[in-house]
This record gives C-alpha cells, structure tokens and sequence, in this order.
C-alpha cells in the first residue's frame, strides 16, 4: 500500500497525483490521509462543537478532493481515505506503519515554498516506517531517467535497490551520481571514486539487465551535482543518512538539504539497520 498525506494545498493533489500512478505501476491500494487537532476529532457536543463540526467536514472535503484527483488519475486504482487525529507529523509517521511508501507535498497551504519541508515534511522524512517521497512541481517534460546519489556509505545499496526497482516499472534509464571533493590544489586520479561506483552496481546490471545505466563521477558539493543531475529526472532517489553522518541525525546534510532544492520529486531511503 502507499500512503499519501494531502492538506488541502496544491502541492498536496500534486503528491496524490504522483502517488495514484505509482501505486498503479506497483499494483497496491492508494490511501489518502488528512490529519485534523485531536480535540477536533472527539468533540461532539459542548461550546466548541460546532467548530469541531466544521474541522470535521472540512477534512472530509480535503480527502473527498484528493480522491477525485487520484481516480482522474488513474480510475481503477483502489482508493481509501481516512480522517486521522493527532499532531500531523506523529499520524503520518503512524500511517507509515505498513507502509511501501509514504508521499508528501513538498510545501502546503499557503503557498509558502519550503513551509511544510521546514515543519511536517521534515519531521517525517527519516522518522517514518517506510520510505518517503516528496513532490514538488513535477517535470513538464520528464526524460525517462531516475537519478541515484551514492556516496559509498551503508545507504548506497538502499538507494540504488529502489531506483533500479522504479527504474524496471516505469521502462527509464538509471543515473548514478557520486560526487567528490578534493580539499588539496592538486587534481587527483578518478580510479578511487570509479571504483566506489562499481561496488555499489556490484550485481545490478545482471538482476536488471533491462535496465540502462549511466554512471557520472563529478568533482563538486553532492548537493549541487545532484541537484543539477536531477533537473528534468523523473525521480532523484538519496539515503536518509549518508557517509559521515551522526548516528543521532536522523537526516543527512545532504538529503536535508535536498528536501528544499531537489527539482523533481525526491525519494529519500530509510536507513536499513
């Protein structure tokens, strides 16, 4: 199943709209969750009843929406909706539970870019159960090619087990990007970092043989080469926590700062443990 967390923004029917077509690829249900204040969802009768009324059919007219966007979609797709209670970053991280993916709008109401990154988005993405997609504006014109960041930490196999997997169901290519950065003024030999990507692919190839693959070794900031890469993908897929990471960050510097510049939705592995 994958789960697609809306907030009645346009960001929110574009993440549905992303996730209807990817769980028709995977051929599992969609649910739709929209989260409301607990007091909202209890209160029956008393002097805030009536709010707690309107929160209620406001939520439902937010899920009812994304249904209908999910369905034009893709409208054999089975869809479910529910109403959680709750803080929305813990309901999410709830919904996860089961999960094949969760998907989030990469901003919410308010037009606000970076709003819901900088709060609910953020607080999921590497909490939650199961791995976490983040759509933004998708590509008009998307060139069939899913981009992999790999940095030869115990991320990498995670990340590169799910471009391949994305890269099989949609018929595109696979990218796989490792940037380096060289602190002395002397250039040296790229034979190391070759063979970085090598061992990552180890097996790849031959588990996908229909699946094209790319390799790209660029000398630079891994968020800037990603995020170049990226322009135009159909998906840029990192790890939650990468090589030099702190046991107790629960996201990397380079997927934190990818959940605000990455221009294609951004897939962000949990870490295996």
């Amino acid at each position: 199943m994958i789960v697609v967390g809306v907030d009645g923004s346009r960001a929110g029917l574009e993440a549905v709209a992303w996730a209807a077509r990817e769980a028709a690829l995977r051929e599992v249900p969609l649910r739709i969750v929209h989260v409301i204040t607990e007091w909202a969802a209890d209160t029956e009768t008393g002097r805030y009843a009536e709010v707690a009324r309107w929160m209620r059919q406001g939520g439902q007219s937010v899920l009812a929406t994304a249904e209908d966007r999910a369905r034009a979609e893709r409208p054999r797709l089975t869809v479910e909706t529910a109403l959680l209670p709750g803080d929305p970053r813990a309901a999410l991280i709830g919904a996860s539970e089961g999960a094949d993916l969760l998907v989030l709008g990469s901003h919410g109401l308010g037009g606000v870019r970076g709003m819901l990154v900088g709060s609910v988005a953020h607080g999921v993405t590497g909490r939650a159960a199961c791995d976490v997609v983040l759509v933004s504006e998708l590509p008009s014109l998307p060139r069939g090619e899913i981009v992999a960041g790999v940095d030869g930490s115990s991320a990498s196999p995670g990340v590169l087990d799910f471009a391949f997997a994305e890269a099989e169901l949609r018929g595109t290519r696979v990218r796989v990007v490792y940037a380096w950065t060289w602190p002395g003024p002397e250039p040296v030999d790229e034979g190391d970092e070759r063979l970085v990507v090598r061992e990552a692919l180890a097996g790849r190839r031959e588990r996908h043989p229909g699946v094209d693959v790319v390799e790209e070794i660029v000398q630079g900031h891994p968020v800037e080469a990603l995020r170049q890469a990226a322009t135009g993908a159909d998906l840029l897929v990192v790890g939650s926590r990468g090589r030099g990471a702190f046991a107790g960050l629960v996201l990397g510097s380079v997927s934190q700062a990818l959940l605000q510049r990455s221009p294609c939705p951004l897939a962000v592995i949990r870490t295996r443990r």
